[in-house]
């Protein structure tokens, strides 16, 4: 895949192709990553519906993941985590 050249790019950085999002690794801009301690994990599964980025899924076994490729470190699953298992 090629990809554009600032000249290509719409006035603005407007996004005009909906989930364009998955081919760019935009995990590198941020100092933070949240980790997950498995044993304090009550797979409440709220950290995966708060994440603005759908960086975190859950495995086959139903395990919280997170891909740090996408991640922006933004924190707010470790706030809405209500047994503290996430940590920035």
């Amino acid at each position: 895949m090629k990809l554009k050249s600032w000249k290509e790019i719409p006035i603005g950085g407007i996004i005009i192709d909906a989930g364009n999002s998955q081919e760019n690794k935009t995990g590198s801009w941020s100092d933070k990553q949240p980790q997950i301690n498995t044993e304090k994990c009550t797979k409440c599964y709220r950290c995966i519906s708060a994440c603005p980025e759908k960086a975190i899924k859950k495995d086959k076994a139903g395990n919280v993941v997170i891909d740090h490729d996408h991640c922006k470190g933004c924190g707010i699953c470790a706030q809405v985590c209500p047994s503290k298992a996430i940590k920035m």
